[in-house]
């Protein structure tokens, strides 16, 4: 059983990423459909991540001590009415506000399948689990953007969307006959008492990393479909094969985080931080080279979500250890910060493509790659310090 509910829940994050990052693939689709420009539908990215960041931490604390199966559920079927509404929208407005409602729902949905899983599994297979629920957003990026993208360009982006919905609701039918009914987290008294682990010195540096990481990748993937045309010469047939690539590349990534979960987590993640600084401030001039180019930006693809597992496994040990009431916030740390760094990230890129083109992409990402191994070396010597101190106090 806990193969197929582990299937359901990949399957859920799955979807997820695929009508997060399809946006990406259909950019210019959108633009020419409501005579737009390609940065203006850019904003969707940025808005997006905005309204994931701030509306997930109030989501999810309004799960509370309310059994799990009735909040993924509910949270599933506004998912699946949102990105129908994002396919009928005949403005840019209602665009928009379909974008925002999945926004609203999307991060508490994969932090309420990443509290499954600490009820589910036992603690020998979580990190893996969670490495396939993150990797489910990979999926999305290897199947579901660059077919979606193929499906856009040759009939309509509307039939994305539709396809979303559908899935959706096939998820849902499938989690309420394999979810279990009656699990919820640790009985909350206060609604703002799951908020005390923000005072935790270790949760207030390790929430900046998905931030910084997503930050830094963001600055560059937003523009991903202009680096292969504009910057490499490759046109709209090539794109998709790229796209697959690339988000194989990301899979990769993504898997293999939950390895580093499992052996030394945030310990390996600074050396991780400096070789994407190195890889991003050198994309300006390798996209010039169209060999050199694909190299550093699939390279940079496997780094995306290599903090991913590491992180989460993070935040759950520290919730369960001290904060067992914020559970279910603590699960979707992730999601919260990363999406204010692609938020971040995207509307610096934005910037940076309107002033510059695509030569400032790449430096202007190495930044937040260096600011983010800077403070994973920082939380390390922290948790190395701590754990000493509890060693002696002992």
């Amino acid at each position: 059983m806990l193969k197929f509910q582990s299937f359901v829940l990949v399957l859920t994050s799955f979807i997820l990423g695929f009508s997060e990052f399809i946006i990406v693939g259909i950019l210019n689709n959108i633009a020419t459909d409501f005579h737009i420009s390609v940065a203006t539908v850019g904003l969707l990215v940025t808005i997006f991540a905005i309204i994931y960041a701030i509306a997930t931490p109030l989501v999810s604390m309004s799960v509370g001590h309310h059994r799990l199966y009735w909040s993924y559920l509910v949270l599933m079927l506004i998912f699946a009415a949102s990105n129908l509404l994002t396919a009928l929208a005949n403005n840019y407005f209602l665009l928009i506000a379909g974008r925002i409602l999945t926004a609203v729902v999307s991060g508490t949905l994969v932090s309420v399948s990443i509290t499954f899983v600490s009820f589910l599994a036992p603690l020998t297979k979580r990190a893996g689990i969670v490495a396939w629920i993150f990797s489910g957003f990979s999926i999305a990026s290897v199947f579901g953007v660059p077919m979606g993208t193929w499906l856009s360009n040759y009939t309509s982006w509307r039939y994305v969307f539709i396809i979303i919905s559908i899935l959706a609701v096939i998820t849902l039918l499938l989690a309420m006959f394999c979810l279990p009914y009656d699990l919820r987290q640790q009985h909350v008294n206060s609604f703002f008492k799951q908020l005390s682990i923000f005072l935790d010195h270790q949760i207030q540096l390790g929430i900046l990393l998905p931030l910084l990481n997503l930050a830094g990748i963001y600055v560059f993937y937003t523009y991903l479909r202009p680096i292969f045309s504009q910057g490499m010469g490759f046109n709209n047939n090539a794109l998709t094969f790229l796209l697959f690539v690339y988000g194989f590349m990301s899979l990769v990534g993504n898997l293999y985080s939950g390895r580093i979960a499992a052996n030394h987590g945030l310990k390996t993640m600074p050396i991780v931080f400096l070789v994407q600084f190195m890889l991003l401030g050198s994309l300006s001039f390798a996209i010039s080279n169209r060999i050199l180019g694909l190299t550093v930006v699939m390279l940079l693809g496997v780094s995306m979500y290599l903090l991913n597992s590491p992180s989460a496994m993070f935040y759950l040990k520290v919730a369960e250890e001290k904060y067992p009431q914020s559970l279910v916030l603590a699960s979707s740390f992730n999601s919260i910060f990363a999406n204010f760094g692609i938020a971040l990230g995207s509307g610096i890129g934005s910037l940076l493509y309107v002033k510059t083109g695509l030569a400032g992409i790449g430096p202007g990402g190495a930044i937040f790659a260096f600011l983010a191994m800077l403070v994973n070396f920082w939380l390390n010597q922290l948790r190395k310090r701590q754990k000493l101190q509890k060693k002696t106090a002992g």
